[in-house]
Parts: structure tokens; C-alpha cells; sequence
């Protein structure tokens, strides 16, 4: 196996394990919030202080990696996720709602290392294996999608009071996680690199192609977590077992990353942009579909496709994002798309438990659709913009 084949695949693993733990945290941060919460309207709360901590957390890590190189940097974010569990873990046995709320404020901050992880592939890639170095270490999060959800099912009820077993597990998934990278090989930043700002930020963010990059992966974020965040939720109003529920995230989450297998190679084969764009198309039949109705195989059905939307357009804006900076320009740059991101994420884990309190699972997928349109018209426009620039060249 070739160093850089040996690489990508400890980062899978790396990504892997996040996943697990990712996983973990939204099938019961919701409904450890709608626990302990004040009133339901709180009750996706604790989901968006952890996506807020990786909001927080984004940029610092990006800089802190520049400065001490990926492999310190990422193990650095492992620190973060044993602390944020094991206060996770105490705030249930405390049953404070607003300590859990801060402890997943901690735990995010782990979640915004890792991240990092796709961008370390592409670090170590050569030109034309990088889109699908992303897409390979992306696929980690498919195990993930299983054991998550398995394991929180196993979990739950293992100690009192309920979820804080669960919790607990988490510890030991980070700590394997900084084994792993102790493994990887990635070079470390040249002195050059480190000191050398490049051009401002402004003139990089004002590209066409850096814009559209970042409005995929924030856009194709927020949507998917603003249906995902609530989806736990709604089905418990109708009634339907914990069970289901997490059956529906765990396909959800492999619905996100099983497409990675094939994501790379298809952006080499047709181009970053259909891929993108089918990404979009496959947003808005998830929303349709999720408006037919409301037993498990539209919840099921509609989480699946949102989750393979979400993989086109993550994936596709990663390898477009690549394109836009220079070596030492790439920590702010990255670290503004994840900022983007997360940001994101943050609105829409807060607005999605609120909508569906007060106005039902329907209205959530109703307020979905003007984004998906606005991601799908930037993609048309850049796509268009380049036809033309191209005729015109020749």
C-alpha cells in the first residue's frame, strides 16, 4: 500500500469514528433535550449548541493546524471530544438541561477539527486523486451510520439515568480516534506557508467559484440538518417507536456516505458540476416526498435522498473549494468554508426544533425548498458562466 493509499485509509477510519460519535449525538440530543428541557420549543437546544461550538471552533482549528500541521492539530480536537462527552455524561446525571447545553457547546468543538479530515486527504493527494481522496475518506462516515445509532440503541438504557451510558461510550470512540492519527503521515507545514499570509481574504472569497463552492456545502448543510435535526422528533409525535427512529437517522447517515464510493470517480468522469446539481435535484425529491405523508417509509425515503443530496453537493463543493487558494492562503480559506458551514447548521438546528413546535413536520420540509432553489440556481449560473467564458476563449 502506497503512503498516500495508507493515509486516506487511516483517515476514513479517523472519519469513521467521528461518525459514531456524530451519529450518537443526533439520535439522542434531541431527545435528551425534549427531556430535560424548560419546554418542547428547547428541546433541539443542546443539537445547536454542538453544532455552535463547531461554529466557534472552525476557524481557530484551521489556524491552529496551519501553525502546528494536520496530524498535532487533529489530535489536539480529539481533547475536546473526551472532555465534551464526559460532560454530557455528567449533565444527564445532574439532569440540568442548560449543563448539557454547554457540554455540547465543548463536544462541537471536536466536530469542527474533524472536519478537517477531507481536507487532510486531499493535503497528502496528488491533482487527480484528491476529489477522490474526499470522497474516500468522506465514505468512512457510512460505518458510522451504523454503529451510531446501534450503539445508542445498546446504550441508552445501560445506566441511569436514561442516555447518560450512552454519553460515556463516546469517550472511549474519541480516544481510539487519537491512536489512529498518531499513524498518519502528513507533512507538516514549510516555513513559508506558515508565515506567508497571501492574497486577503476578500479577494479570494470573491471568486465565482469559491462562492458557489461555499453555497453548496452550506446550503446542502443546512438543509440537511435542518430536516434531520427535527426528524427523531416528529416521528415521536406520530407515535412511532424510538426504534424506528433510529433506524431512519442510521439509513439517513448511510444515505450520506455509501454514495462516496462512487462520488469521486463520477466528478472525474462528468465534472464537479452535474454532480453538484444532482445533489440539489436530489434535495427537492426528498422534500416531496416527505409531504406525502408521514409513516416511517416517508420519513425513511425522505432522509435516504436528502442525505445522497447532501454527499453530491458536500463532496462536489469540497473539490471545487480546492481549487480557489493557494498552499499558504489554504487555512483561511477552508477555514471560512467550514465557518460558512457551521453557521449554517447552527441557524438551522435552532430554527428546525422551533418550526416543527410550531407549525408541524409539513412546514419544516415547506421552508427547506427556497434554499435548495437558491443552491440550484448558483450551480446553473456557474455552470453557464463557464460555457461562456470557454466560447468565448475559443
Amino acid at each position: 500500500m502506497t503512503s498516500t493509499k495508507r493515509n486516506v485509509a487511516l483517515l476514513s477510519a479517523c472519519q469513521a469514528l467521528l461518525f459514531t460519535n456524530n451519529a450518537t449525538l443526533i439520535a439522542i440530543n434531541g431527545l435528551a433535550g425534549l427531556a430535560l428541557a424548560p419546554y418542547a420549543g428547547l428541546a433541539t437546544l443542546p443539537v445547536t449548541c454542538w453544532v455552535l461550538g463547531g461554529a466557534i471552533g472552525t476557524m481557530p482549528a484551521s489556524l491552529h493546524m496551519k501553525r502546528v500541521g494536520r496530524q498535532r492539530g487533529l489530535m489536539t480536537g480529539t481533547l475536546w471530544g473526551v472532555v465534551g462527552a464526559l460532560s454530557c455524561a455528567g449533565a444527564i446525571w445532574a439532569q440540568s438541561f442548560w449543563m448539557l447545553c454547554l457540554a455540547t457547546l465543548v463536544f462541537g468543538v471536536y466536530n469542527a477539527y474533524g472536519q478537517y479530515y477531507r481536507f487532510a486527504a486531499a493535503d497528502v493527494a496528488s491533482g487527480d486523486f484528491k476529489a477522490t481522496a474526499i470522497s474516500l475518506v468522506l465514505a468512512g462516515g457510512l460505518v458510522g451510520g451504523v454503529l451510531g445509532p446501534t450503539a445508542s440503541r445498546w446504550t441508552v438504557d445501560l445506566l441511569g439515568p436514561r442516555f447518560m451510558g450512552a454519553y460515556l461510550v463516546l469517550i472511549g470512540i474519541a480516544v481510539a480516534t487519537m491512536l489512529l492519527l498518531r499513524l498518519i503521515d502528513i507533512p507538516t507545514p514549510s516555513a513559508g506557508e506558515r508565515s506567508s499570509a497571501g492574497r486577503p481574504l476578500r479577494v479570494i472569497a470573491a471568486q465565482p467559484k469559491f462562492i458557489v463552492a461555499v453555497l453548496a456545502g452550506a446550503i446542502g448543510y443546512g438543509v440537511m440538518n435542518f430536516l434531520m435535526v427535527s426528524t427523531p422528533i416528529a416521528m415521536q409525535a406520530c407515535g412511532l417507536p424510538y426504534s424506528d427512529a433510529t433506524f431512519v437517522i442510521s439509513s439517513h447517515i448511510i444515505g450520506m456516505f455509501a454514495p462516496s464510493f462512487v462520488t469521486g470517480p463520477l466528478i472525474r468522469r462528468v465534472g464537479v458540476l452535474p454532480v453538484m446539481f444532482a445533489g440539489a435535484v436530489f434535495n427537492l425529491a426528498a422534500i416531496g416526498i416527505a409531504l406525502t405523508g408521514i409513516a416511517v417509509a416517508q420519513f425513511w425515503w425522505s432522509l435516504v435522498l436528502v442525505g445522497v443530496g447532501w454527499n453530491f453537493l458536500y463532496i462536489g463543493g469540497t473539490t471545487l473549494l480546492i481549487e480557489t487558494y493557494r498552499p499558504e492562503e489554504r487555512a483561511r480559506a477552508q477555514g471560512t468554508n467550514e465557518q460558512a458551514i457551521f453557521i449554517m447548521m447552527t441557524l438551522s438546528s435552532l430554527t428546525s426544533g422551533m418550526t416543527l413546535a410550531a407549525a408541524g413536520w409539513e412546514r419544516v420540509n415547506l421552508f427547506a425548498l427556497p434554499l435548495v432553489a437558491v443552491v440550484a440556481v448558483a450551480i446553473v449560473w456557474y455552470a453557464l458562466r463557464e460555457r461562456a467564458q470557454k466560447a468565448a476563449a475559443a
